[in-house]
């Protein structure tokens, strides 16, 4: 046999195995798949909004917190004969020289004026009608004063004076902060559950379209670890492009809000949104929580998969030995 012949025998034998491609054993691409994908995206993005939520209340809540502990406000009653400015300036030494206090501002008659618009309308008198009148009073953060011993030396020096430090309010958020939290977290477990349930199902129809080839892949010798290795890959990939699209999608709807916030400036709806959930920015630490949501969902989806191709196949092998 010449050189030529056998180069050509050669070229014969190698094409085969050149041309030869290795079909996967979970199919990449099917209906399955996309409703899988579609699920997880959408259980994400509802995560992420659940989080966003909460990490909005709470940052919110920590400012208002804040703002309450930092003031006090001292009311002065009207009473007959007793001289307002003179009581709010007596009350106003008293406590600028009490240990813990920084400043006390005395609300002006225009001021209080414009408390009450809403109520009794413009161009209000106050001194025809017994309105209290009020001191707004600093607090150090570091260190606050005794506020039983302020009412004592307060009430001794101005009868009609009154202190109110906010502590009930400040108790009403804390409590309302950690509900929400608490509400947060357990419709954040729900979802992460109901995202599992959905993968272990998902799982579990694609083995039953393989089932043969798994079956014959087990039984000439493939391992387990060999099989399950194969679904986590290819549902880590499923659930990683799903939770990425759900993130996406949650810090998009938070960019949009976010933007209308700040048009809308000083108009009432936005004056009453923004008391209540901020400028709708979730900050550094929700966008870190949202990209911790879609690695935590694109673990369980693989973590899910695996964990269900070892039942299967552990169930196949005890079925085997009992028959």
């Amino acid at each position: 046999m010449t050189d030529a012949e056998r180069d050509f025998d050669q070229r014969g034998l190698e094409a085969p195995r050149v041309q030869r491609r290795t079909a996967p054993i979970v199919p990449s691409h099917n209906i399955a798949g996309r409703a899988l994908i579609s699920v997880i995206a959408i259980m994400t993005f509802l995560s992420c909004l659940t989080l966003g939520a909460v990490t909005l209340v709470h940052d919110t809540a920590s400012v208002w917190q804040s703002q309450i502990s930092r003031e006090a406000t001292i009311q002065i009653r009207p009473e007959e004969g007793l001289d307002m400015e003179l009581a709010l300036d007596k009350a106003a030494t008293v406590v600028s020289g009490f240990p813990g206090i920084t400043g006390a501002r005395i609300v002006d008659r225009a001021a209080t004026a414009r408390l009450l618009e809403p109520w009794l309308g413009a161009g209000l008198d106050i001194d025809e009608l017994p309105v209290p009148r009020l001191i707004i009073v600093t607090i150090n953060e570091a260190y606050p004063p005794n506020f039983a011993r302020l009412r004592t030396t307060l009430a001794a020096e101005v009868p009609q004076a009154s202190i109110d430090d906010h502590r009930a309010w400040v108790d009403r958020l804390v409590t309302m902060a950690r509900t929400t939290v608490t509400l947060g977290v357990a419709a954040l477990a729900l979802m992460l559950t109901a995202t599992i349930l959905s993968v272990v199902f998902a799982t579990r129809g694609a083995m039953a379209g393989n089932g043969h080839i798994i079956e014959v892949l087990h039984f000439v010798g493939a391992e387990a670890r060999f099989i399950a290795t194969e679904f986590r890959r290819h549902f880590l990939l499923t659930g990683m492009k799903g939770a990425a699209a759900g993130g996406v999608a949650a810090v998009a709807v938070f960019a949009v809000f976010s933007f209308w916030s700040a048009r809308n400036l000083a108009t009432p709806e936005a004056d009453q949104a923004t008391a209540l959930f901020g400028n709708f920015s979730i900050g550094a630490s929700g966008y870190g929580g949202v990209a911790l949501v879609v690695l935590a969902i694109g673990l369980l989806t693989a973590a899910t998969s695996h964990l269900t191709v070892v039942a299967y196949l552990t169930d196949l092998d005890a079925r085997q030995t009992d028959s």
